[in-house]
């Protein structure tokens, strides 16, 4: 993509509405617009990053066996009545009527409307273990939402909904899931840390947060320091070996990590004084095994091996990618701007023309253009009119991984100076040579 037939509306200064790094740095990048209060637009670099999440998430969650649906924004308030949510929900909720007066509502979740799918559908426990999940909108209408997309009231959300015919069959489910969010905010290249989280009226353990650190998360939380060393499973891994799952969960349970509204300070102090680790969290991820909470009230049943119907054993896993762009940039960025992981940067690398006008640099950098794109890598190439220093910033500020400069000195000698965003280390070679190094 040239830059010069891109829409990149990128601001000079900071708007004064922005309270938090994400939110001041999507803004000034271009990838956002407010549209009203916790409302935004995905402008084209924002979008970028938001598909290559959503890749990743739907990727990890169809490895585990979930299977992709789509259920509408809008939905029947006659479900909610039917779990006894409606009124119960309060006024994040936004409730609205159609022409015909008949009162429905914007899905700020949709435990009801996949339990109202599955009953019209599943009755036997031979149809059983079953994961479905959809990747759509939602809204809450939060009372005062801030920081842009951390707390917004329009969110993108990965929701899967587990289906099992008892509670065994439901930790197995329970375990898929931590599983793949482990290998889902590794591929995103976060660091994410499983801490149990509330479990309601249920108890139990089958509650976890998914947190990642982040100078300027929005929670304190502590942990052990050896979870930041610990391997995240790897693509080989079995969703179908139940006793390999247990292993890898017992392994990232074993250690203290807990939010501040689970810290117990008494089971932290016996962890090493050189293990311990107090900082900011940013949660990513929830997973929760509700038992029948939905099922039996809706009458979601199926019939065991001896005939007899029984309510059907339920969990609900989320990830919210608009949030997790956000989440990224507290995680990955420095004063100059973002730095995003290569999984998830809108575009791979950015080619800035020095001297645009050159017969010599704005061949080269049209032959290294057209030579990565046939490669099929993503580029950006800066072809715009400006000063170096001027590409210079704009290149770290929305934080393409790899740089490519393209100046009259460096090409007098035939070359080119690559330099890697995330550490700033900088390497000459030939315009072939940087071709090939990302055609690999």
């Amino acid at each position: 993509m040239r830059l010069s037939r891109y829409f990149l509306p990128i601001l000079r200064e900071t708007p004064k509405e922005a309270e938090i790094v994400s939110h001041r740095l999507m803004l000034r990048a271009g990838m956002m617009r407010q549209e009203a209060a916790g409302i935004y637009a995905f402008l084209p670099l924002g979008l970028r990053v938001l598909d290559k999440i959503c890749r990743i998430v739907r990727e990890e969650q169809n490895r585990s066996g979930a299977i992709e649906l789509l259920m509408p924004t809008i939905q029947s308030a006659d479900l909610w009545r039917e779990s006894g949510r409606y009124e119960a929900y309060g006024k994040e909720m936004l409730r609205i009527k159609d022409r015909h007066e008949r009162d429905m509502l914007y899905g700020p979740t949709n435990e009801e409307m996949i339990t109202e799918i599955f009953r019209a559908y599943v009755r036997s426990y031979k149809d059983l273990p079953l994961n479905l999940y959809h990747i759509q909108w939602k809204f809450r209408d939060e009372v005062r939402p801030r920081f842009g997309l951390m707390r917004g009231r329009e969110f993108l959300m990965k929701d899967a909904y587990s289906f099992d015919v008892d509670q065994e069959g439901s930790r197995h489910s329970y375990n898929k899931m931590f599983v793949a969010y482990l290998r889902t905010f590794a591929r995103l290249g976060l660091k994410s840390i499983p801490m149990r989280a509330e479990s309601g009226p249920i108890g139990g353990d089958m509650s976890h947060e998914f947190i990642i650190l982040a100078d300027t998360g929005e929670s304190e939380v502590f942990c052990h320091r050896d979870y930041l060393d610990f391997a995240v499973p790897g693509e080989d891994v079995s969703f179908d070996d139940g006793a390999g799952l247990q292993s890898i969960v017992d392994k990232w349970t074993s250690l203290y990590a807990a939010t501040s509204e689970k810290h117990d300070a008494a089971a932290y102090a016996t962890v090493p004084a050189d293990k311990q680790v107090s900082a900011r969290g940013i949660e990513v991820g929830h997973i929760f095994y509700f038992g029948t909470k939905y099922s039996e009230p809706m009458k979601a049943l199926v019939a065991g091996p001896d005939g007899s119907e029984k309510p059907v054993h339920m969990g609900s896993y989320g990830i919210g990618p608009s949030r997790l762009v956000a989440a990224i940039i507290e995680a990955s960025h420095d004063e100059a701007g973002i730095k995003w992981p290569e999984a998830v940067a809108p575009f791979r690398v950015i080619i800035l023309n020095l001297k645009q006008g050159d017969a010599a640099t704005d061949a080269a950098s049209e032959q290294l253009y057209r030579a990565l794109t046939a490669a099929g890598i993503d580029v950006l190439y800066h072809d715009g009119d400006e000063r170096p220093g001027a590409k210079f910033a704009t290149a770290d500020l929305i934080g393409i991984p790899w740089q490519i400069l393209v100046g009259p000195k460096g090409l007098a000698s035939g070359q080119v100076e690559l330099k890697k965003r995330a550490d700033g280390t900088r390497t000459m070679l030939t315009p072939a040579e940087a071709v090939a190094r990302f055609a690999q």
